[in-house]
């Protein structure tokens, strides 16, 4: 029997900050807004109820003075004339009632006893039946029973637009909360998106630094965080290039003195050994200039003719490189760079399969997708994105033998980059790798 997970309050808390912070201050602004619409009714409600029970004092006296002083047989015409909106006069002792309790009746008893200045007996009772409605009894000069109906009545009614208003106020309230809520988020997502997508061989934009001083100091800091990566790694790339560029001259004159030695087998050794670092050094320049792709300029080539081009190539030194499918139009991007990025993952497919082919598709957006197939064994899958990282070597296929420096790969993701373009690897469902190459 599976036991039921139990439920936690904070399970209802939204995970993002947008939604924290619009609740919150949602949240706070609308209490806010109930205390003061509440502040405001009581100090009506107490307002209004002050003149209320002013009046009936006041308008009370001088109706049982008048009453009083009239002769027997003229009250009842003077009984309408006297009578108000929530209480009237009755010659008689009324109905029969009980003795009322509540704090609204007490106080309005006290105040027809301050009325009548207690010259007259008085008693105040509650009707059954009608918990609002109240009768005082008294008794004039004359021994005339008089009773005084009282029907209190709402002291402040409310207007009939007033919900309106609250429903208004409570839209501008959620209006206003999320507005703020999107100018305090924005600029934070922003900055998210520009670390996500950080990438200092990419020409993207600059974070604005304009707003709040907050916020621009931020977009200013990661600008500059930026720039230094950016200055770091072009200054790794020059010692690179360096270096490699310096190594070239001694290895020329190692590999003289070898030719001028005399043949043995340890002779054949070293020069293959300065043949391999001369290939490493060259590669490693190739690879300092990759990073620097975009000082050739852009150019429209025939992608078909540009394809068939390089396929023939290979053809003519008997490799089997062949074309699957290519299209007919033009791209525009950088010749040079395009051609040495095919020509490292032709290279590779080659070296690793035997075979290399090609397939050129456009989509729907204008992208073109230039893919490289071999038929080998591939690569594992928790390897491919580490494969395209310099000096990486897959140690089942990389070896003396087979002469790889492993940077032709990260040669080809730079230059890819520098054109504007992306790189990926993944393995085919039929066996071996594909290499795809996507263009704007």
């Amino acid at each position: 029997m599976i036991a039921a997970k139990a439920f936690h309050p904070l399970q209802l808390w939204p995970r993002t900050l947008r939604a924290r912070l619009f609740l919150i201050l949602l949240a706070g602004l609308t209490i806010a807004s109930g205390l003061s619409f509440a502040v405001i009714v009581t100090e009506r409600y107490l307002s209004a109820k002050a003149i209320m029970l002013g009046t009936l004092e006041s308008d009370v006296a001088t109706s049982i003075a008048v009453l009083d002083r009239l002769p027997a047989n003229e009250r009842a015409n003077w009984l309408d004339r006297l009578s108000r909106g929530n209480y009237h006069f009755v010659m008689g002792p009324g109905l029969p009632g009980v003795a009322d309790v509540s704090g609204r009746g007490a106080e309005i008893a006290a105040k027809i006893e301050e009325a009548v200045g207690h010259r007259f007996p008085l008693k105040v009772e509650s009707i059954p039946g009608d918990g609002r409605r109240l009768q005082a009894h008294l008794t004039l000069s004359d021994g005339s029973p008089l009773t005084i109906d009282v029907t209190p009545t709402g002291i402040m009614p409310l207007a009939q637009w007033l919900p309106y208003v609250l429903i208004v106020q409570l839209i501008l309230l959620i209006l206003c909360t999320w507005f703020a809520v999107r100018q305090a988020i924005r600029p934070l997502a922003a900055l998210a998106a520009a670390a996500d997508a950080l990438d200092p061989n990419k020409k993207d934009p600059r974070l604005d630094e304009s707003g709040p001083t907050e916020v621009a100091h931020a977009a200013k800091a990661f600008n500059s965080m930026r720039d230094r990566i950016a200055r770091y790694l072009e200054e790794r790339v020059q010692i690179l290039a360096s270096i490699s560029h310096d190594l070239q001259t001694p290895i020329t004159r190692m590999r003289l003195r070898a030719e001028m030695a005399d043949d043995t087998p340890e002779k054949d050794k070293l020069v293959q050994d300065l043949a391999e670092i001369e290939r490493l050094v060259q590669e490693g320049v190739a690879y300092a200039r990759s990073a620097h792709g975009n000082v050739e300029k852009s150019s429209k080539i025939d992608i078909a003719s540009f394809i068939e081009s390089l396929a023939y190539d290979y053809q003519d030194m008997g490799k089997a490189v062949t074309i699957a499918k290519t299209i007919s139009g033009t791209l525009m991007t950088r010749p040079h760079a395009l051609r040495r990025i095919l020509s490292n993952l032709i290279d590779n497919a080659l070296k690793f399969a035997g075979d290399a082919e090609i397939n050129v598709a456009r989509d729907g957006q204008g992208l073109v997708t230039i893919t490289v197939l071999d038929s080998g064994a591939g690569i594992p899958d928790d390897q491919l994105e580490a494969a395209m990282q310099p000096f990486y070597r897959l140690e089942q296929s990389r070896n003396r033998g087979t002469g790889g420096t492993g940077l032709g790969l990260a040669i080809a993701q730079q230059l890819a980059i520098a054109i504007g373009g992306s790189l990926r690897l993944y393995n085919r469902s039929e066996g071996g790798l594909a290499a795809e190459i996507t263009i704007r």
